[in-house]
């Protein structure tokens, strides 16, 4: 694929759509959705591009434990039967009525999975802020900076990206340890996280910050 349109969409935004924020004072990393609905092959939910984010994000995890920082993962779940608490959500997208206590796809992938004292979030929608207790959280720790990894990039990666920054959070993204099923919405996602609402960095980067 020529990198064409990417070069005149960077021509475009330069000088407008381009500034960086970095990370402040403290950081807490949010792993959103990690579940193995998106790993499993032959899933209505199975994301080749989440499979590669999670070969990565195990890293990023290391790095944050062994140094301290708040990492928050989340999780989808709706009550069976009725999905009331999915509203509209799920009308859009009843693939995602997979997500149900008991439901093997809805587990978290065990490459990833929360470890002793690590706080879970339950959501029912795309951000990780939306209707949950994420951003009291992050305020009573001091945090103002939030790091993302988790998928998927187009669906809740970039929702939470645009509600941090709306939560008033310094947003950054690790590039690799987020993922979708196609690499075109992934990219797209990313180019417009990385314009508008935060920074999308590379693993290096981030293990460079986090040690």
């Amino acid at each position: 694929m020529s990198d064409q349109p990417t070069s005149e969409a960077n021509d475009n935004y330069k000088g407008v759509w381009d500034s960086r924020i970095g990370f402040g004072r403290k950081t807490a990393i949010i792993v959103i959705d990690f579940m193995k609905g998106y790993t499993t092959e032959g899933a209505p939910l199975y994301a080749p591009g989440v499979v590669e984010a999670i070969k990565h994000a195990p890293k990023l995890l290391e790095a944050a434990r062994k140094n301290g920082q708040l990492v928050i993962h989340t999780n989808i779940r709706y009550q069976p039967g009725s999905f009331q608490d999915g509203g509209i959500w799920v009308k859009k997208a009843p693939v995602m009525k997979d997500m149900v206590e008991g439901n093997p796809l809805a587990e978290f992938c065990d490459e990833v999975k929360p470890v002793e004292g690590e706080l879970v979030i339950t959501k029912q929608y795309p951000s990780s802020f939306f209707g949950t207790s994420l951003a009291a959280t992050l305020v009573a720790q001091g945090v103002d900076t939030v790091l993302l990894a988790g998928c998927s990039t187009s669906g809740c990666v970039r929702a939470t990206a645009v509600d941090g920054v709306s939560h008033g959070f310094r947003v950054i993204v690790a590039r690799e340890c987020v993922g979708d099923r196609h690499s075109a919405p992934h990219e797209a996602n990313l180019f417009d996280i990385d314009s508008k609402y935060g920074d999308v960095i590379s693993l290096e980067e981030c293990l460079q910050h986090l040690s």
